[in-house]
């Protein structure tokens, strides 16, 4: 099934593979899901794998062969990094999960505080699990839904499949592509360096995602050299995830609202060769930082966007993440049908947010590729909401039934890694191209811990 996804995933960045190209996928392991999410692990995987080895036979005349492990394929669609004598913080506070209102369930995602204030606003109740149960059950799933999202909070109400994909939103994104890529104004056609080491080497990508999808597809690059600045606003954090997500960056805050933060900011990407943003449709244009603006500045720019919701219909402007595409797009009901319980079930992980990461590492090296012919740059968009379009085309029957192990002792890389919160195993990349390994040169570190320039 893995090789159906690839195929769809090759077509949507618009390489070019013949069925000799495709890996050799190794290991055993399927995770428990009602989609083939371990095969979707596997072709997205693969996929950025294939569009790396088309870069580096650019750069050195020969494509390496490629290798996926399933299992570790399958693992590092949950968490790659195991702390040593230290706890990574718990992935959700205490409010956020799924509610039974009055007819229906509903997901609550409150991880960020304005996110949990806009939430218990709408409820008018008190900052605890007990009394949100409460007030949750007195609404219409999709009354409370509206209300949440009206006030700028992050809610969704669970729909099945069959009226996911009869809603506006659902047929809207339905007929978009997995990618959105168009070539954009030329820059110069860059030279590789004879010296160079690494296949990304020299790369620069300004990075402005959070959770999790962008912060996936930077740590790919970053895996082959790039070199990738995070910048975040002031006082963001992300407890539950950055120990997982900015291994080989270096990350730094910049206040965009404020002129120096946005001079800083322009004079970061006119220097960038890659710009992975998670902002809303249109963040960027209220800060002067609009599409053309940001060609004006680098010319050139492989400049890679994603969003929830999609890139057309009513709710392209929606904030959202993977746990609420999956109960607004059928996912996590189908998941509670076929098993048979009383609950929402979703996928394993965040499964749309790591496919979708590798789906714009991906693009952003087949970016690069392109723009080594005439310099002219490339524009990429995904969502979260296509990827899952793209997932629920491929059930799996008693795919609950499949299991996969725990993590063993052989799946971890022989080095420690040094975080700033303490020691740490990280399991071994899932991905191995020939002569040309996956490895990060810096370790976790915190954010903002770095000033915003380019080394």
């Amino acid at each position: 099934m893995y090789k159906a996804l690839m195929a769809e995933i090759q077509q949507a960045m618009g390489g070019s593979f013949t069925a000799r190209d495709f890996p050799k996928v190794i290991g055993v392991g399927t995770l428990a899901s009602v989609y083939a999410v371990t095969d979707l692990a596997i072709a997205s995987l693969a996929s950025a794998g294939m569009a790396m080895a088309e870069f580096i036979a650019l750069q050195r005349g020969k494509r390496p062969s490629i290798q996926v492990d399933r299992r570790l394929a399958s693992l590092w669609f949950s968490q790659s990094l195991h702390p040593i004598g230290w706890q990574l913080p718990p992935q959700w506070d205490t409010v956020a999960g799924n509610y039974q209102a009055r007819d229906n369930w509903i997901r609550l995602h409150t991880n960020a505080p304005h996110h949990r204030r806009a939430a218990l606003h709408v409820l008018g109740c008190a900052e605890d699990r007990e009394a949100v149960a409460r007030a949750v059950a007195g609404w219409q799933a999709t009354e409370l839904e509206d209300a949440i999202v009206s006030v700028k909070g992050c809610a969704a109400a669970m729909r099945s499949v069959e009226e996911w994909r009869s809603h506006e939103q659902g047929r809207a994104v339905a007929n978009e592509p997995l990618l959105h890529v168009s070539l954009t104004n030329s820059g110069c056609v860059p030279t590789w360096s004879k010296a160079a080491t690494r296949p990304l080497e020299g790369v620069r990508v300004l990075d402005l995602t959070r959770i999790l999808a962008g912060p996936v597809a930077t740590r790919f690059l970053a895996g082959y050299g790039a070199q990738i600045l995070r910048i975040d606003p002031l006082g963001w954090e992300e407890p539950g995830t950055v120990p997982e997500v900015v291994v080989g960056k270096r990350c730094a805050r910049l206040d965009l609202k404020s002129s120096h933060g946005m001079i800083t900011l322009k004079k970061l990407l006119a220097d960038a060769d890659i710009l992975v943003h998670g902002y809303r449709t249109d963040a960027l244009a209220r800060l002067g930082l609009d599409r053309e603006e940001r060609q004006k500045l680098r010319p050139g720019l492989i400049d890679i966007s994603l969003n929830a919701y999609g890139w057309s219909g009513p709710w392209q402007m929606r904030r959202g993440f993977d746990s609420l595409i999956q109960m607004s797009s059928g996912i996590a009901h189908m998941g509670m049908v076929k098993a048979d319980k009383p609950h929402p079930l979703p996928l394993p992980g965040q499964a749309l947010d790591h496919a979708t990461g590798y789906l714009l590492a991906g693009a952003a090296i087949r970016g690069l590729t392109r723009r080594a012919m005439d310099g002219r740059g490339v524009e990429v968009r995904a969502s979260l909401a296509r990827t899952a379009a793209l997932l629920t085309r491929y059930p799996v029957e008693n795919g609950l039934i499949a299991q996969i192990e725990p993590e063993q002792s052989d799946d971890f890389a022989p080095v420690i890694e040094e975080t700033a919160w303490g020691p740490a195993q990280r399991l071994r990349p899932p991905l191995m191209l020939e002569d040309c390994p996956m490895y990060w040169d810096l370790p976790s570190v915190r954010l903002g811990s770095s000033s915003a320039e380019w080394m």
